[in-house]
Order: structure tokens, then C-alpha cells, then sequence
């Protein structure tokens, strides 16, 4: 195989391979290894509950499923969560921007590296952005869903 051959077949790797890889292959992997791992909970549920049935046929199965099911988040709770990815984008978002910047000061890299660099920055502050917009909205819509949860939690303990 000649040199230009080998630099073909690079360019094809480097410019085919890895985005599919990351684009498609990544993403799709990761929705199957949540999916695997939510059946595989709920496999597990079941056999705790045929375990105990076996044990006990005069079980009530309703209170044992509602006992073992997952608790769900409160308001409040994925307000948080809501933030702290708001917080994540919006640094990264900024974190990019800087670094495009400091590389195209510095130098020594291709045109295209700080550009890309700052486009995908300004696309995570967009979204960090985006995302703050719709927590201050949220909580000001869910504001007395917030107080009404609280207060029956407080009245529970």
C-alpha cells in the first residue's frame, strides 16, 4: 500500500468512524444499558415477590409492590436536579468559550480548532441558558405544589 492510500484510509476513519462512533453507536449503547438495567431491577422485584408469596400465600401483594417500588422525587427535588444540570451546561458552556479563546491566542493549532471550540461552547451555554430560564419558570409555577408537598410531609412525621 502506497502513502497516499494510508492517508486516505485515515482522513476516512477520522472523519467517518469517529462521529459515527460518537454520533450514533455511543448514544445508542447507553439507551440499551439503561433499558438493561431498569429490566433487570424490575426482574429482581419480581422474583422478591414470588419469594415472598411463596412464603407467605395470605400476603397482600399490593402494600409489598408499593413498599419496594423506587420513591419518587419530590418538587423540590427536581428543581435541584433541574439547576445543578443548569450549573453544569452553563460552565461548561463558558469553559469551551475560554478555551477556544486561549487557544486562538496562543496558537499553534488549526483555524478550525478554536472555532469549533467556541461553537460548541456557545451551543452549552445555550442550552445552560435555556435550561435556567425554565427552573425560574418551573418554580414559580410549582411554587404552592412546593408548600402543599412540604406541609404534608411535616404533617406525616
Amino acid at each position: 500500500m502506497d502513502h497516499y492510500a494510508l492517508d486516505t484510509l485515515s482522513e476516512i476513519i477520522q472523519e467517518v468512524v469517529g462521529p459515527l462512533t460518537f454520533g450514533c453507536v455511543f448514544p445508542i449503547v447507553i439507551v440499551w444499558l439503561i433499558v438493561r438495567l431498569k429490566i433487570n431491577e424490575s426482574k429482581n422485584r419480581m422474583q422478591i415477590v414470588m419469594a415472598a408469596l411463596e412464603k407467605n400465600p395470605n400476603l397482600d401483594i399490593e402494600e409489598l409492590i408499593k413498599k419496594m417500588a423506587p420513591k419518587k422525587k419530590m418538587l423540590k427535588e427536581k428543581l435541584l436536579t433541574k439547576l445543578l444540570w443548569t450549573s453544569l451546561t452553563t460552565l461548561l458552556g463558558i469553559g469551551f468559550i475560554g478555551f477556544g479563546v486561549w487557544l486562538g491566542y496562543v496558537g499553534g493549532c488549526g483555524a478550525s480548532d478554536p472555532m469549533a471550540s467556541a461553537c460548541i461552547g456557545l451551543i452549552l451555554l445555550g442550552v445552560g441558558i435555556a435550561l435556567f430560564i425554565n427552573y425560574h419558570m418551573s418554580k414559580k409555577m410549582l411554587a404552592k405544589e412546593i408548600e402543599a408537598e412540604e406541609k404534608r410531609l411535616t404533617t406525616q412525621e
